[in-house]
């Protein structure tokens, strides 16, 4: 489970430059450019300024504007998770969509994580998408499994099939009150050694995000049950051992 102190937001910006940001976007970014000592990162400056401006948003904040894509997340990323622990907040554009799915952020999102610092996200309508960009797992192939069987040993079946012939990152949903025994059946199945990322009630004022070893999760989440979740499952490497 992540601190609250410090915070990273994603912003979903619109795939269509022309369009509107959404509303709660955009209260978001009035937020940061209010306080200037939140972090602006920009993919691109020039796409940035635009769609700023187009967005009415002051053009002040702009002089504040941090360039942060692929060519610049490696250098970046240390310096702003040190910003962070000193109690900063963050927030990171892309030039259309949402950061850290196929797009810069994953390094920055996973940092995060493993430092206990928050992270959260702009309304997003689509939640593999947007569970996938809040883990901070690598993402480039993965494989969607959707609803597994309800019976436990048929769902046990399930996972070690999946184990077998899907190394890439794994996302799985579920009925609320299935949360407990589905990590219990993946903590007892050949996947169990992977890292785990849990979003519960995503983008909601109740939500909180888990990201560990499934016995690790497990441990933290102690009785919740019945709430919205999506699961993801850090791919096949060696550090996971298989």
């Amino acid at each position: 489970m992540t601190s609250t102190k410090a915070h990273l937001t994603l912003i979903a910006t619109p795939i269509v430059e022309e369009l509107p940001l959404e509303p709660g976007a955009l209260e978001i970014l009035k937020g940061a450019a209010a306080d200037p000592s939140t972090l602006i990162l920009m993919e691109e400056h020039k796409t940035g300024r635009t769609r700023w401006l187009r967005w009415g948003l002051p053009r002040e904040a702009i002089e504040r504007f941090r360039l942060f894509n692929e060519h610049t997340e490696e250098k970046e990323t240390s310096g702003i998770i040190a910003e962070l622990k000193a109690g900063a907040r963050a927030v990171l554009l892309s030039d259309g969509g949402i950061p850290a799915f196929c797009d810069p952020g994953k390094r920055l999102v996973s940092a995060c994580h493993d430092a206990g610092l928050r992270v959260s996200a702009s309304p997003f309508p689509n939640s593999i998408a947007l569970a996938i960009a809040l883990s901070g797992f690598d993402h480039e192939e993965f494989h969607f499994s959707g609803f597994l069987p309800a019976d436990s040993q048929e769902r046990k079946t399930s996972l070690a099939t999946l184990a077998r012939t899907q190394p890439s990152t794994l996302i799985l949903m579920d009925t609320p009150y299935r949360l407990q025994s589905l990590l219990k059946d993946l903590a007892d199945s050949p996947l169990k050694g992977r890292r785990l990322f849990l979003g519960v009630n995503l983008n909601a004022p109740s939500e909180v995000l888990y990201r560990g070893k499934i016995a690790e999760v497990l441990r933290a989440i102690g009785t919740l049950n019945k709430v919205e979740f999506i699961v993801v499952l850090e791919k096949q490497n060696q550090r996971n051992g298989f």
